[in-house]
């Protein structure tokens, strides 16, 4: 199993219309790196929800019940969505300050690709993201 990161502006989609939804597709991906994250993207993953420009804060966890196919958004076939349902809200949201200030972070795409909107995340950082959130 894989694990990644997407991000959504609340005000255009918030983790709270994601729970009422129960299911969406994970449209309007128009960088390539971020297309190809989700072509990656097997059913079962796990994904982190990050709440970017209000918040800056990871606010819970999907899965991914569906693989890539077209973005009905489009006729380009350059463009792929997935399939995202809620798992569970975080107990406590993660905050981008807290990941910059957390050692064991310091190397999270988060960090060092800030614009990507999909992206990978190792075993190790998505734990401790969790323990962050337990605290």
């Amino acid at each position: 199993m894989n694990h990644w990161l997407v991000k959504s502006e609340p005000h255009k989609y918030s983790w709270q219309k994601f729970n009422e939804d129960g299911r969406t597709f994970w449209d309007g991906v128009r960088n390539y790196q971020a297309r190809n994250n989700l072509r990656e993207m097997k059913e079962g993953d796990l994904v982190m929800f990050y709440h970017s420009n209000e918040g800056k804060e990871i606010v819970g966890i999907a899965k991914v019940v569906k693989e890539s196919y077209q973005d009905p958004t489009t006729d380009d076939t350059n463009w792929v969505v997935v399939d995202l349902s809620p798992v569970q809200t975080l107990k406590n949201t993660v905050t981008l300050a807290t990941i910059k200030a957390d050692e064991r972070l310091k190397d999270i795409s988060l960090v060092r690709q800030g614009r990507l909107s999909v992206m990978p995340l190792k075993q190790e950082e998505f734990d401790r993201i969790l323990e962050l959130a337990e605290n």
